[in-house]
């Protein structure tokens, strides 16, 4: 039975942003949507769903479970929502309610949409299966990206629809936890469903199998079944991206490093009134890289707030060295966090400027080295791709001349060749500005080969 046949193109005005792409999902079927940053993955997807961002439309033909959709109108669409076709979100804070408990969330899905008669019983099973029984009490905020990100995924599932689409469903989370997320996708396939992917992740897309189509600035390029599309690409692009996964990096050359710019002494870190770690040392100097490894929920991106001055350590001493607080930044692990989402992205960045009286004319290098379109600056932080915003926060940070930056999976949203660059460009700027950086990945084959040692949190 075929649940979704989706023959789409997305339009800006009278510029084709994704020409037209063919798609057929039949029951127990997955698709995977891989390709660089901006290269239409989640626009095509956004078409599908009815969330393509303002300005943006479809043209071409859509059907759901055999009925026949007016991609015109947009909100035909919401009619499917959670009961055919449901969500797994880039961004989880966007898809969560912060003023609801993690339990009460994935409960309404399953009272709401599914009509269950013991939700709050569906949901806590939901929460142990992710291995979240300890935060159905908890706010989203009181949670760490990999659980919010969990939590996500709980509740978009709960209302049962027959079609999933599943948006970068692992990025921030660490080797098991992708793993649980790829068994639980595959579980949609296994029970009859339709899931379609996008992912930036290549392992995921081997894990999931199926159909694999690669995009390039907004065009397919390649497509076919998985095991041949990720062992004997035909496109010498899709090439080039499985060659710039981390495992194939050259590990990261060390240097001389210079004196120390934060020292943190046996520092303790709470969280909720739980103590995530205790009696921890850490010293960074100028110009070293330094990973921070841990399993999802452990702290690390507590301790990246407390040595930031953002929260307070429960116990020990942290020093900031010789510099003005604003030179001590943070690359955010959900990068909406660090954008107004009324203001344009452009305005944002004039008013840093003027702010702190930085030169205007410092930011087109960044914007180049970071291969992001001065386009971009006017639209606001909803109007573009994750990876895009990821790396416009980037730009933010570096435009205040850091000498630390604590650096929260700074390219969980990219694909491999310009998490390459990214990740390039940001060691030859720590080694030649004296910066030192603290990198959070859930990759172990990114932290070995980026970084010139590691730290290793424990829980208390």
């Amino acid at each position: 039975m075929t649940l979704l046949n989706a023959d789409l193109s997305v339009w800006h005005q009278d510029k084709q942003m994704v020409e037209r792409i063919a798609l057929t999902i039949k029951s127990g079927q997955a698709v995977t949507l891989i390709g660089e940053t901006g290269s239409g993955k989640s626009l095509f997807a956004d078409a599908i769903l009815g969330t393509l961002p303002k300005g943006l439309c479809a043209s071409g033909s859509l059907s759901i479970e055999g009925t026949a959709v007016d991609v015109q109108n947009p909100k035909a669409l919401e009619a499917f929502w959670g009961r055919r076709i449901s969500v797994l979100p880039q961004e989880p804070w966007r898809a969560l309610d912060p003023l609801m408990r993690a339990r009460t969330q994935v409960a309404e899905a399953h009272k709401l949409v599914a009509g269950s008669a013991t939700p709050l019983a569906d949901a806590a099973a939901d929460l142990t299966e992710l291995d979240l029984e300890d935060a159905g009490g908890k706010y989203p905020f009181e949670l760490s990206g990999g659980m919010a990100q969990r939590l996500a995924i709980a509740a978009a599932r709960a209302g049962g629809a027959q079609i999933v689409v599943a948006d970068e469903p692992t990025k921030g989370l660490d080797v098991a936890r992708r793993d649980d997320v790829a068994r639980r996708l595959d579980a949609v396939t296994q029970a009859g469903g339709a899931l379609l992917t996008i992912t930036h992740d290549l392992e995921l897309a081997e894990a999931l199998g199926g159909e694999i189509l690669v995009l390039r600035k907004g065009g397919l390029i390649e497509r076919g079944e998985a095991e041949r599309v990720l062992s004997a690409p035909t496109n010498p692009y899709t090439a080039d991206l499985l060659r710039a996964e981390p495992r194939h990096w050259a590990p990261l050359t060390k240097t001389q490093v210079g004196k120390p710019v934060l020292v943190g002494h046996q520092v303790t870190v709470e969280r909720g009134g739980q103590t995530l770690f205790r009696d921890q040392d850490i010293t960074l100097h100028a110009g070293e890289i330094v990973g921070l490894l841990g399993p999802s929920g452990i702290g690390k991106s507590s301790l990246g707030d407390t040595l930031l001055g953002i929260t307070a350590p429960a116990g020990g001493t942290i020093t900031r060295c010789n510099a003005a607080a604003k030179r001590y930044q943070k690359l955010w692990q959900d990068p909406p966090a660090a954008f107004a989402p009324h203001l344009s992205l452009g305005r944002g960045l004039r008013d840093l400027i003027s702010l702190h009286g930085i030169e205007p004319d410092r930011l087109p290098p960044l914007l180049e080295k970071l291969r992001l379109e001065p386009a971009l600056l006017d639209r606001k932080p909803d109007e573009v791709s994750g990876g895009e915003l990821q790396r416009l926060s980037m730009a933010r940070a570096l435009l205040l001349d850091p000498v630390f930056l604590f650096a929260d999976e700074p390219t969980s949203r990219l694909d491999p060749l310009t998490q390459r660059e990214v990740m390039d460009f940001l060691t030859d700027l720590a080694r030649e500005n004296g910066i030192a950086v603290l990198l959070v990945s859930h990759d172990p084959d990114l932290i070995a080969n980026s970084t010139d040692r590691q730290i290793s949190l424990t829980p208390a």
